[in-house]
C-alpha cells in the first residue's frame, strides 16, 4: 500500500516557498495508476513527497488520523467507495486540506460540481502532466493559509497577553488611585490637626502670658520692698524661663522656635549651678566662661535637666558635668534612668515627639537643639555606662582674642582718652 520512501514525518515544516517533507495520501485501488501518479510528482517536486496509498474507506479513514496528510489525491470512483464521499469526510476533519480528483474520465458537469462543492482541483489520468502544477499550486495555497493561520494564532495570543497586561495595569492604577485618595485624606487630616494644634498653642500662649507678666511684676516689687535674696532671684529666673517658653510657643505657631540670639559674656559655671539648684541635681564643673545668650542657654539646659529628672523620677539619679577640651566646651546631663532605645534616638529631637513619655509637650528637646545650633554648637544623646542616657552639648569655647577683647571691654580702669588712643593705634 505504500510507495517506497522514507517514513513520513508527523509534523509539517515550512520554508519561505512552501511546505517541506510533504505527505501525500492517494485514494486509488489500481496499483499501476498509483505508480504513475507517484512518478509524475517525484520528478516535479523537490524534495520528493512521501506517499501513502489507500484503497478503501477503512484504510482512508486510518490514514487521515495516522498519516496526517498535507495533500489528498483521489480517484473519483472506486469499487466500494467514491472520491466525493472521501472529500466530505476529509473536509469535515480538515476543511482547508487540499483535495485533488485524479480520475480517468469526468464529465464537464461533474467536474464543475466537484469544484463548486469545494474540491481543490481535478486532473485526468491521461493528462498527468497537469498534476504537478496543480499540486504545487494547491500546496502553495495550503502553506500560505497555514502561515496565515499561525500568524493569526500568534496575534491572538499576543492580544490575550496584552489584554492580561492591560488588566494588570488597570488593577495597579486602581490600587494607586486608592492609595492616592487615602494619602490625600491623611494629608488633609494632618493639615487640620496642625491647624488645630497651632490654634491651641496660640490661644494657650496668649492666656499664659498675662498671669506670667503679672507674676514677674509681683516678684520685682517684692524684691524692691524686701530686698534681694537667692530664693527671690531663683523665682524670678524660673518665671522668666516660663515666659520665654510661652513666647517660644507663640513663635512655633508662626513656623519657627528660636529666632534671635543675644550673646553676652556668661559665667557658665554659675549658670550650671543655678540650674542644678532649681532641680536639686549635683553639678561638677571647673570655672568656665563662654559667649552666649544666657537666657536661651538656661532655657535649653532647663529643658534637658527637667526631662532627665522627670524620666528618672529622682533628682539624685541626675548630674551635670562640664569641661573644656580642644577648643570646645562640653556639658553633659547624665541620668541613670531607663535609657533611650536605639530606634527612638533619631526621633527624640523632632517637634512634638514624646515617645512613651507622658507629661511633656514634645518641645523641650527641639528647643534645646535649636538653641545649641543657633550658638554654633550641637547636641547629641548617648548611653550612660551602667544604664541611662547622657545628653552631650558641645559649644565653641572662647579663643584668646575673644578673651582679651572681653577683658578690655569689661575693664573699668581704662581712661576713655586712653581707650581712644588705643583704638587709633
Amino acid at each position: 500500500m505504500t510507495h517506497p520512501s522514507s517514513a513520513p514525518e508527523q509534523v509539517a515544516s515550512f520554508t519561505s516557498s512552501g511546505l517541506t517533507h510533504v505527505r501525500v495520501l492517494h485514494l486509488e485501488d489500481n496499483a499501476l495508476d498509483h505508480e504513475l501518479v507517484c512518478s509524475a510528482l517525484e520528478d516535479q517536486l523537490t524534495p520528493a513527497p512521501h506517499f501513502l496509498q489507500a484503497e478503501d474507506e477503512a484504510s482512508f479513514r486510518a490514514a487521515l488520523s495516522e498519516f496526517r496528510p498535507h495533500l489528498i489525491l483521489s480517484d473519483y470512483s472506486l469499487p466500494s467507495y467514491d472520491g466525493m464521499t472521501a472529500f466530505e469526510l476529509a473536509h469535515s476533519l480538515a476543511p482547508h486540506l487540499p483535495f485533488i480528483i485524479v480520475t480517468g474520465a469526468l464529465g464537464e458537469e461533474i467536474a464543475v460540481d466537484t469544484l463548486r462543492r469545494g474540491v481543490t482541483d481535478y486532473v485526468l489520468k491521461q493528462r498527468l502532466e497537469r498534476l504537478a502544477p496543480a499540486v504545487r499550486r494547491a500546496l502553495a495555497e495550503f502553506a500560505e493559509r497555514e502561515r496565515r493561520r499561525l500568524a493569526e494564532a500568534e496575534i491572538r495570543g499576543l492580544n490575550l497577553t496584552l489584554q492580561a497586561r492591560l488588566r494588570q495595569v488597570e488593577e495597579l492604577n486602581a490600587v494607586a488611585e486608592e492609595r492616592r485618595i487615602r494619602q490625600e485624606d491623611t494629608a488633609r487630616q494632618l493639615a487640620e490637626s496642625l491647624n488645630l494644634q497651632k490654634t491651641f498653642l496660640a490661644e494657650t500662649s496668649h492666656e499664659l502670658r498675662t498671669p506670667l507678666t503679672a507674676l514677674l511684676g509681683y516678684l520685682r516689687r517684692l524684691e524692691r520692698e524686701a530686698g534681694t535674696s537667692q530664693t527671690l532671684s531663683d523665682a524670678q529666673r524660673v518665671a522668666q524661663n516660663m515666659t520665654r517658653l510661652v513666647n517660644d510657643l507663640l513663635q512655633l505657631t508662626r513656623g519657627e522656635l528660636v529666632q534671635s540670639i543675644e550673646s553676652h559674656f556668661v559665667n557658665l559655671a554659675e549658670l550650671l549651678h543655678a540650674v542644678g539648684r532649681d532641680y536639686g541635681v549635683s553639678v561638677h564643673t571647673p570655672p568656665l566662661e563662654i559667649v552666649a545668650d544666657p537666657g536661651r542657654l538656661t532655657q535649653a539646659l532647663v529643658n534637658l535637666v527637667g526631662n532627665a529628672v522627670r524620666v528618672c523620677g529622682n533628682p539624685a539619679l541626675v548630674s551635670i558635668q562640664a569641661y573644656q577640651k580642644e577648643g570646645s566646651i562640653y556639658i553633659e546631663i547624665i541620668d541613670h534612668g531607663p535609657g533611650i532605645p536605639d530606634d527612638i534616638k533619631p526621633r527624640i529631637f523632632d517637634k512634638f515627639y514624646r515617645g512613651k513619655e507622658a507629661g511633656s509637650a514634645g518641645l523641650g528637646l527641639t528647643i534645646a537643639q535649636q538653641v545649641m545650633t543657633a550658638h554654633g554648637g550641637r547636641i547629641a544623646v548617648k548611653d550612660t555606662p551602667g544604664g541611662g542616657a547622657t545628653f552631650e552639648v558641645c559649644l565653641p569655647a572662647l579663643d584668646e582674642s575673644e578673651d582679651d577683647d572681653l577683658e578690655w571691654a569689661g575693664s573699668d580702669s581704662i581712661d576713655p582718652d586712653e581707650a581712644g588712643s588705643k583704638d587709633a593705634s
